[in-house]
C-alpha cells in the first residue's frame, strides 16, 4: 500500500507554509481531547483566574505540586501515627545503628581498620575519594549513611500507606539528607581540603567564577550555545545526507550510501521528540546512524522541530500523522515498492508503537519490521519517573503550560536529574563550585544541554494519557475515533532495553511481549538508558542476552527470562543488523538521496532543525 505525499511546495524552499503540519484538526478522541476538555463542560470565566494562579505558583516551584508533595507527607505520617509497631521497630533500628556506629568508633579510636558498617547506594560517586576511608571523615561519612539508612526503612511500605506516597516521602527524604551531606561542604569533604593546599586555594577561586557563570545564565535564562568544538554537521550530526522534505513539524533526513548496494527494504528512524534527534548520530566513531549506513541501509531519520508558544495546539496525534505517516508516504514515493524497517527510540518508540497498531487495524502493510529501543508501550511500571505524575501533577503542569505554551526541557531535565541527585546535582556541583574543575564536554553531554521544548497539547495528552491513565496497553488508546490494539501487530519485532535504565526501565520494556502476540525478539543490553542504545562495536565491557519468541507462543515473566539468557560479550548492533537481514528480501544498487524528482534535496544534513535553540 503506498500512498503519495502531500506535494512539497517548491522543492528546495526553505520553509514550508505556515501551519501545514496542523493544518488538518485531530481527530476528537480519547487520545486526542484536548486537557482541557473537562473544564469546557462548566466553561466559567472565573476558570482562567485559576489556572493563571496555579501557573504563577508552578513557575516558583519549578512545576512541582505542592499539594503532591502535602498529600504525600500527610498520608504518611497518618499511617506511621496509628502503627505502633512500626514505631517501636523504627526505634529499634535507631539503637542498632547508634549501637554500631559507636562500635565502628571505638575501633578506629583504637587504631584499627574494620569494615565500614553502611555502604553507599551504586550511583553513589561522592565517596571515592580514599580520604573517606580515613578518620575523622569516615566517621561523618557512617553517620550519614546511618541516618539515611534509618530514614530509608522509615518511609519503607507500610500497611495502608498508598505505595506512590512511601516512594514519594522517601525520594524527598533522600533530596533533603543529601543537602547536609558531609560531601557538599569543605571543611568536612576531605578531597576539597586536599585540592586547596595543592592548589593554594585557587580551585575555590575557580569554582566561584564558575558559580558566577552558572548564576547568570540561569537568572538571564540564557541558552548555551554547542561549543565550537562539537559544531553540528561538521563535529556530531555529521552523516552525510539531504533533508528530502521538510514540514511545520519535522524534517527527513535521507543518508547518503557508503557502499554499491544496499539492503531492498530502507529504515526509518523515529526519534524522541523530547530531545533532538542526533543522539543516534553522534560523533563517527559511535554514531548509530552512520554504522547503520555502512552496513548497507538506506537510511531516513526524522528530526523534529523545537517548538514555539505558536506551536502550542500540536496534538500527539498530529506528531503520528505528519511525522511518522507522512515520513512513510515520503519514503514509498522515493522508494517504491518496498516496505519500511521502522525503528523507535524512546518516545519515539512509544509513537511508532501506535503507528503500528493503527497500521495493522487499517490493513496498512507498509512496514516490514517494528524495532522499538528503550520505547515503552506500557506505562504502570515507568520506574522512578511515576513518583512526579499524579492527577495533582499533571494538573499542575497542565496549568503551567497553558501559560506559556510549551514545557521548557529544563523544567523535565530538573526531574531526571532529581533521580541521581546525588551524582548529577550534587557531585557535580562539588567538582564544579570547590574543586574548581570545569564541565569538559563531550558529545553525549553536548546532545544533553541541547536542549528543547514540548508543546502544550501534545505533552499533556502524552502525559495524561498514555502514561498516567496507560491507555495504549490498557485498550483505550484511539486513533481517528477507533481504539488500537497491539495485539494487531503482525510484523516481527525487535525490543531492546538496557540493564540500569531509569527512564525506562528494562522490566517495563519487556512488557512489549504482554501486549503482542507476534514475532518478537527481546534484547538486554548493559548501560543506561543513552549509553546501553550506543553500544557501537568495540566498546569495551560490553554485553548483552537476547532471546527469540515466536509469534502466538506463551509469555514468561521478565525474571525467568533473564535465568534463561546467558550474556553475549560484545556490542548488540550486529544482532540487530542480522535481524534486519534475515527480515528482508537482499540487495538492490544504492540509492543517492535527493535524485528523485519529486524529492529533490532541501538542503544537505543535518537540516535546519537540528540548530533551533
Amino acid at each position: 500500500m503506498t500512498r503519495k505525499p502531500t506535494r512539497q511546495p517548491r522543492h528546495g524552499t526553505p520553509e514550508a507554509p505556515a501551519g501545514e503540519a496542523t493544518r488538518q484538526p485531530p481527530v476528537a478522541s480519547p487520545s486526542s481531547a484536548p486537557p482541557e476538555s473537562r473544564e469546557k463542560t462548566r466553561a466559567h470565566p472565573h476558570a482562567a483566574l485559576d489556572r493563571s494562579t496555579m501557573s504563577s505558583l508552578a513557575r516558583l516551584t519549578g512545576g512541582l505540586s505542592p499539594h503532591a508533595v502535602f498529600d504525600a507527607w500527610s498520608d504518611w505520617a497518618m499511617h506511621l501515627a496509628r502503627a505502633p509497631g512500626r514505631q517501636l521497630e523504627l526505634v529499634e533500628r535507631a539503637q542498632a545503628n547508634a549501637m554500631t556506629l559507636g562500635q565502628y568508633t571505638l575501633a578506629r579510636m583504637l587504631g584499627h581498620a574494620p569494615d565500614q558498617p553502611f555502604t553507599p547506594g551504586a550511583h553513589d560517586t561522592r565517596w571515592r575519594h580514599e580520604g573517606w576511608q580515613k578518620p575523622p571523615f569516615a566517621l561523618w561519612q557512617q553517620q550519614f549513611l546511618a541516618t539515611q539508612d534509618w530514614w530509608d526503612a522509615a518511609t519503607s511500605d507500610l500497611r495502608g500507606l498508598r505505595g506512590q506516597n512511601a516512594d514519594r516521602t522517601g525520594f524527598m527524604i533522600r533530596q533533603l539528607l543529601d543537602t547536609v551531606s558531609p560531601a557538599n561542604f569543605p571543611a568536612s569533604n576531605p578531597e576539597i581540603l586536599e585540592r586547596t593546599r595543592i592548589t593554594g586555594g585557587r580551585n575555590l577561586i575557580d569554582g566561584a567564577l564558575h558559580f558566577a557563570d552558572d548564576a547568570r545564565h540561569i537568572l538571564a535564562q540564557e541558552h548555551r550555545p554547542v561549543p565550537k568544538e562539537f559544531a553540528l554537521g561538521e563535529v556530531l550530526a555529521c552523516t552525510p545526507g539531504k533533508v528530502v522534505w521538510r514540514n511545520e513539524l519535522m524534517e527527513l533526513i535521507q543518508y547518503a550510501p557508503v557502499t554499491d548496494a544496499v539492503q531492498a527494504e530502507p529504515v526509518l528512524i523515529v526519534p524522541a521528540w523530547i530531545m533532538k534527534y542526533y543522539i543516534l548520530d553522534l560523533s563517527p566513531e559511535n554514531s548509530f546512524i552512520r554504522w547503520l549506513v555502512g552496513q548497507g541501509y538506506t537510511v531516513f531519520c526524522l528530526s523534529w522541530r523545537n517548538p514555539g508558544a505558536e506551536h502550542a495546539e500540536l496534538s500527539l496525534e498530529d506528531y503520528r500523522r505528519h511525522g511518522i505517516m507522512q515520513a512513510l508516504d515520503v519514503i514509498n514515493a522515493i522508494v517504491p515498492g518496498q516496505k519500511v524497517h521502522a525503528n523507535g527510540y524512546c518516545l519515539g518508540g512509544t509513537l511508532l508503537g501506535i503507528a503500528a497498531a493503527a497500521m495493522a487495524q487499517a490493513q496498512d502493510d507498509r512496514l516490514a519490521s517494528v524495532t522499538l529501543m528503550a520505547g515503552q508501550v506500557d506505562f504502570a511500571e515507568a520506574g522512578e519517573l511515576l513518583l512526579f505524575l499524579d492527577e495533582s501533577q499533571v494538573a499542575f503542569l497542565e496549568d503551567m503550560m497553558w501559560s506559556q505554551g510549551y514545557l521548557d526541557r529544563p523544567q523535565m531535565s530538573r526531574a531526571f536529574a532529581a533521580i541521581r541527585s546525588e551524582d548529577l546535582i550534587w557531585s557535580r556541583a562539588v567538582r564544579r563550585y570547590f574543586l574548581g574543575e570545569p564541565d569538559l564536554p563531550t558529545d553525549v553531554t553536548v546532545w544533553v544541554n541541547d536542549t528543547t521544548r514540548m508543546p502544550a497539547r501534545m505533552h499533556s495528552q502524552y502525559l495524561r494519557g498514555v502514561f498516567l491513565e496507560n491507555r495504549i496497553s490498557a485498550g483505550r488508546f484511539a486513533v481517528d475515533g477507533r481504539v488500537i490494539a497491539l495485539k494487531d501487530i503482525a510484523v516481527p519485532i525487535f525490543v531492546v532495553a538496557t540493564e540500569s535504565d531509569h527512564i525506562a526501565p528494562w522490566r517495563s520494556v519487556y512488557k512489549t511481549a504482554l501486549f503482542t502476540d507476534c514475532d518478537m525478539h527481546f534484547l538486554l543490553t548493559k548501560g543506561g538508558h543513552n549509553g546501553g542504545i550506543l553500544s557501537e562495536p568495540g566498546h569495551k565491557g560490553r554485553h548483552y542476552r537476547v532471546g527469540h519468541r515466536p509469534a502466538g507462543a506463551h509469555y514468561r515473566d521478565p525474571e525467568t527470562w533473564l535465568a534463561d539468557h546467558e550474556p553475549r560479550a560484545g556490542s548488540w548492533w550486529p544482532e540487530w543488523a542480522r535481524w534486519l537481514e534475515a527480515n528482508g528480501s537482499g540487495a538492490v544498487p544504492a540509492r543517492v538521496p535527493g535524485s528523485h524528482p519529486d524529492f529533490p534535496a532541501v538542503e544537505d544534513a543535518p537540516g535546519r532543525y537540528i540548530h533551533q535553540d
